[in-house]
């Protein structure tokens, strides 16, 4: 089955503590149901110092359910659900139902 959300894609927040805001999907773990999305749900964590790290309290994004995201439409920007659309080559791409545009990717 084809993704509705990537890596790479630009996301609005639907819901939760971050809820209107953006950001671009960095990691997609499929089998959680959940992605990592750049600026949103930042978590502070204790970091041990390594070798290539320094130790300390560290900000990073943590992951969050895919459900509480959605695609950004290329055109506004706003939160839009994703269709899929067969070409005329035989492709499959993925549209985002707001404005009817093809989503890259």
């Amino acid at each position: 089955m084809a993704a509705k959300i990537r890596k790479g894609d630009k996301v609005v927040v639907i819901a939760g503590r971050d809820k209107g805001r953006t950001g671009e999907v960095i990691e997609i773990h499929r089998a959680a149901d959940r992605a990592v999305v750049r600026g949103v749900h930042i978590v502070r964590r204790h970091q041990r110092q390594t070798a290539k790290q320094e130790g300390g309290i560290i900000s990073k994004e943590a992951s969050i359910h895919i459900s509480n995201i959605a695609l950004a439409d290329p055109k506004g920007g706003k939160a839009t659900r994703v269709g899929f659309k067969i070409l005329s080559d035989g492709t499959k791409v993925r549209v985002a139902k707001r404005s009817g545009e093809q989503i890259n990717g």
